[in-house]
């Protein structure tokens, strides 16, 4: 078995398509000896994750991916090693959750205003076991239909910020998201800075607890991951990695197409004892 890492990787609890057990089995097929789900908004795989972990002899780190926003853009915080029992996360995760249920019911409703009365609520939530709904699974409903023709063409014609039936979601700072991480106990990592591009906040994430920043991630060219390196080691951040897998729902990535040495994981595991 290698000594790497995929620490992004998401499950049908969240948009990805494949079962916490199915991850793991991968991660274990490509060799690599740790992986983490990093679940939107979500912490139902960890313990099945954990278990299948188990008995394929290799780490899971638990991880989840809280999505927040500033000045407009979307950014999403990566927690590792947190306690995933704690009250307050899991009570925030819930608002979270039906604050989710109630914006895919918005936009099914905006597709209703526009003619396609053939989607509803029930199409959406039973389409997987999920428990953090989000455009995706809105896209794989219109796909499936014959609305669309692909994902891409949901999201352009329908679903993309600014496109007919989008609709916001309710704010909440990536300085909230830290706090919530590191008072469960984890690290607190910036996720795909390259796809953010808002590098001028990182400075003040750093001010206010942040941890380290995702310096490898599918598609990035060697002078973007020297670039994020450079910041890492600037600010003193730990530095992660991985392959952002989605199954089927993002089928040019897989787990271990981005891994890290777990020499990182090292220095992650090492700052959580902290």
């Amino acid at each position: 078995m290698s000594t790497y890492a995929d620490l992004h990787t998401h499950t049908f609890f969240s948009d990805g398509t494949q079962s916490p057990q199915e991850v793991v089995q991968e991660a274990a097929a490509k060799g690599l000896c740790c992986v983490s789900i990093t679940d939107h908004d979500s912490l139902e795989a960890i313990v099945p994750a954990l278990a299948a972990a188990k008995a394929a002899g290799i780490e899971c780190l638990p991880g989840i991916e809280l999505s927040s926003e500033y000045e407009g853009k979307e950014i999403h915080v990566l927690g590792y090693g947190f306690d995933f029992q704690q009250k307050e996360l899991r009570g925030y995760l819930e608002d979270v959750r039906e604050l989710r249920r109630q914006r895919m019911k918005a936009m099914v409703q905006r597709l209703h205003d526009l003619g396609i009365s053939s989607i509803e609520w029930s199409d959406i939530k039973t389409e997987r076991p999920s428990t953090s709904l989000g455009r995706p699974h809105l896209a794989a409903v219109l796909v499936q239909k014959g609305i669309v023709k692909n994902m891409t063409q949901a999201f352009d014609q329908y679903l993309a910020e600014g496109a007919p039936a989008y609709v916001s979601k309710p704010k909440f700072s990536p300085f909230a998201a830290i706090d919530l991480i590191k008072k469960a106990g984890g690290a607190a990592v910036l996720a795909h800075p390259m796809l953010n591009q808002k590098d001028e906040i990182i400075p003040r994430l750093v001010g206010h607890g942040l941890d380290g920043l995702e310096v490898y991630y599918p598609g990035c060219s060697h002078s973007i991951r020297q670039h994020y390196e450079g910041l890492a080691k600037k600010h003193k951040l730990l530095m992660t990695g991985g392959s952002d897998a989605h199954g089927d729902m993002k089928p040019h990535t897989f787990v271990g197409k981005v891994k890290i040495p777990y020499t990182l994981v090292e220095e992650l595991k090492a700052r959580l004892q902290k």
